[in-house]
């Protein structure tokens, strides 16, 4: 794929010197998928830089995760700067660049439009040694990472899933093709070079979840219900005193994060 004539950058750009792996994945993502996610990209997070496409879904919670472990993170927009889309990503795009670097090739102010968004895509590979895609359906933009990793010599890893699940037929492909299957996040590490984590040793949740520091009081209130078992919206609701669609709001905001999942029934619990 060809070089960008332009990098626009945006926070800490000694970043893009740094080892980093790609995670991309399907906006319309499974709580499974959006579980690994989390694990992965906060297992690689001391040794590496996660780069993805500050998109909804997969991309958005790859990038918090690694933040909240107290890694880095570099967004490769689909847009100029100037420009916040989707618009749920606001509270993201203001970590990144306090936190992390925003690049894009594209001049301030540049509206996201359906052909940026590919483009986009090989600069995601491009700036990684290696690429994971977490789950993805036929047709998925992340499969479109993945062939542009591959044509600029780069590593391709991916999820396995349950052959059941539409969003991870893309995956399993990539295996069958050849991709080598990233079960942990010590196998991404050994993929980079690097150290860490021993390869094949995944590491599980900690034994005592403890909150982001930087929740809003709301977001706090719903954490604490959340901590002893799986509630439904309206409980949530009515334990946080608020109207349903602030605590919708702010549950979606921590979806994001990876730090909650939304079960059948309007249910949520904590990753």
């Amino acid at each position: 794929p060809e070089a960008p004539a332009h990098l626009y950058a945006w926070g800490d750009v000694a970043l893009l010197a740094r080892p980093a792996v790609a995670m991309v994945g399907s906006r319309n993502h499974t709580s499974y998928g959006a579980e690994a996610a989390r694990i992965l990209a906060a297992g690689v997070a001391p040794a590496a830089v996660v780069v993805s496409g500050m998109a909804r879904g997969i991309d958005a919670i790859a990038h918090a995760s690694a933040l909240d472990a107290g890694g880095a993170s570099v967004g490769v927009l689909g847009n100029g700067f100037g420009v916040v889309y989707p618009a749920a990503n606001r509270a993201l795009y203001d970590r990144m660049i306090a936190r992390g670097c925003l690049v894009t090739e594209l001049p301030p102010g540049e509206r996201p439009h359906a052909h940026t968004f590919p483009r986009r895509n090989r600069l995601v590979s491009g700036l990684a040694a290696a690429t994971v895609v977490v789950e993805a359906a036929v047709g998925s933009g992340a499969l479109i990472t993945a062939d542009a990793a591959l044509d600029q010599g780069r590593a391709v890893l991916a999820v396995p899933g349950p052959i059941t699940s539409p969003t991870s037929v893309g995956c399993n492909k990539l295996i069958q093709q050849g991709a080598k299957p990233a079960l942990c996040a010590g196998d991404i590490l050994e993929e980079l070079g690097l150290g860490g984590l021993t390869p094949g040793q995944c590491p599980g949740a900690p034994g005592e979840r403890i909150p982001p520091e930087d929740l809003s009081p709301l977001q706090r209130t719903l954490w604490d219900a959340l901590a002893a078992e799986s509630c439904h919206i309206d409980a949530l609701a009515g334990s946080a005193k608020a109207p349903t669609a602030d605590v919708l709001t702010a549950l979606t905001e921590l979806e994001l994060r990876g730090v909650v999942r939304q079960d059948p029934g309007m249910r949520f619990a904590l990753n």
